[in-house]
């Protein structure tokens, strides 16, 4: 079937969707269709960060839907009925720079199913960003998703063009990736992303000439971890996630939750985790990369080595620890002031400035960014005390959402 640059567009942007490596997590879906303005959810447009701090807006597609591997817990595999569509590069190129023109978007999110081979493919991908860098001169924002299995060869190109490249780490346990995506091999996807860290630190030394090499993904490398496919408790993602943070230097994991797919069922009879799983442990790999929490701490604190889904795993920590509290902020040191709930690593630094120039009372607290509806049980200050707060029973239950009746149909 022959179809319509739109019609592509609208295939390929809905299939981008399940790729969660810029996208935002834990809310809900939201959209203007029936009224209103602006979306929360959807397809077509992502967001990113760069260095500087500024949130851009990305065109997100594939360049194609049609796929020749056969992983279970994928919308696009071969064996799954599903729409297809797929874009020449030149159509991918001649849209990226046309919604550039436009002032739509800022860069390109580009990832792709396998079609014929994986060296064909990233070929195609790699040609794609070349054209836009090399031909037209485009200075956005490219991130490319790339396929393990292709050449060392053109994913180094990849590199030379993309400003981030991420390759799929699938799922948290090597055995449930040979099983559910037989085509996989987790020490090839392993062995690409070591590449990509090696290249990367090639490309920041200087050569004896004082020159440096030419920049290499300098927005670093991302992976994806699909979550609740396979049977890994919440301990399981998260101590794969900090190897993978500690091995390859990533600049993100990016959890997705599993969505049953059609003709699923037979092969993966599991039921669909709620969204707010993925929302928790995106929480709890914040708490590992910015507060110095460690795994154990974080999921050791609820059953089954699973989070909380009913509060965020901080408050979780505190609540089950609540002998180390509460703390006098104006003598606890850093380290146990990103402990306190409400406490964001901006409010802890200000804290510690603010006590310079002498106490720091519940106002300030206040008026340095901290939420105190969170904090005032876990911490005291020259006008504050939580008196029996902290060792009050319902003061988990103060916290959690109330229950709610679910609608059964």
């Amino acid at each position: 079937m022959i179809r319509t640059l739109e019609e592509k567009l609208a295939i390929l942007s809905d299939a981008a969707k399940y790729d969660a490596s810029c996208a935002s997590s834990g809310t809900s879906s939201r959209d203007s269709r029936s009224g209103g303005i602006g979306s929360a959810g959807g397809s077509g447009i992502c967001h990113a960060y760069t260095p500087d701090g500024r949130c851009i807006s990305l065109l997100k597609i594939l360049m194609t839907n049609f796929c020749v591997f056969d992983c279970a817990y994928c919308i696009n595999r071969v064996s799954s009925h599903v729409e297809r569509a797929r874009f020449t590069p030149e159509e991918v190129v001649s849209l990226t720079l046309e919604f550039y023109r436009r002032n739509y978007i800022e860069g390109l999110f580009l990832s792709s199913g396998i079609i014929r081979s994986p060296d064909d493919t990233m070929a195609d991908m790699v040609r794609i960003a070349r054209m836009l860098r090399v031909d037209h001169q485009f200075k956005g924002y490219i991130h490319l998703k790339t396929i393990p299995e292709a050449s060392r060869e053109l994913i180094e190109e990849a590199g030379l063009h993309a400003d981030r490249l991420s390759i799929n780490i699938e799922l948290p346990q090597d055995a449930s990736t040979r099983a559910l995506a037989p085509q996989k091999r987790p020490e090839t996807i392993r062995g690409a992303m070591a590449d990509i860290r090696l290249r990367r630190e090639a490309s920041r030394d200087k050569s004896h000439t004082g020159k440096r090499p030419a920049r290499f993904a300098p927005a670093g490398q991302s992976t994806q971890m699909i979550v609740g496919a396979d049977d890994s408790n919440d301990s399981a993602i998260l101590s794969t996630a900090s190897r993978l943070y500690s091995g390859y230097e990533l600049k993100r994991v990016y959890y997705s939750a599993f969505s049953p797919i059609p003709d699923s069922s037979a092969v993966l009879p599991l039921i669909k985790p709620p969204l707010m799983r993925e929302h928790r442990l995106y929480q709890a790999d914040w708490l590992m990369r910015f507060y110095g929490f460690d795994v154990a701490e974080i999921t050791s604190v609820a059953s089954g080595g699973n989070l909380d889904l009913a509060i965020d795993p901080k408050l979780a920590w505190a609540l089950a620890n609540r002998a180390r509290f509460p703390l006098d902020v104006n003598r606890a040191g850093r380290d146990m002031l990103l402990r306190v709930p409400g406490f964001g690593t901006r409010t802890v630094s200000r804290i510690l400035a603010a006590r310079r120039s002498g106490s720091v009372r519940y106002a300030d607290l206040l008026r340095l960014g901290a939420q105190m509806k969170k904090a005032r049980a876990f911490i005291v200050a020259p006008d504050w005390s939580p008196g029996g707060l902290v060792d009050d029973d319902r003061l988990r239950a103060s916290f959690a959402a109330p229950p709610e009746q679910l609608s059964l149909f």
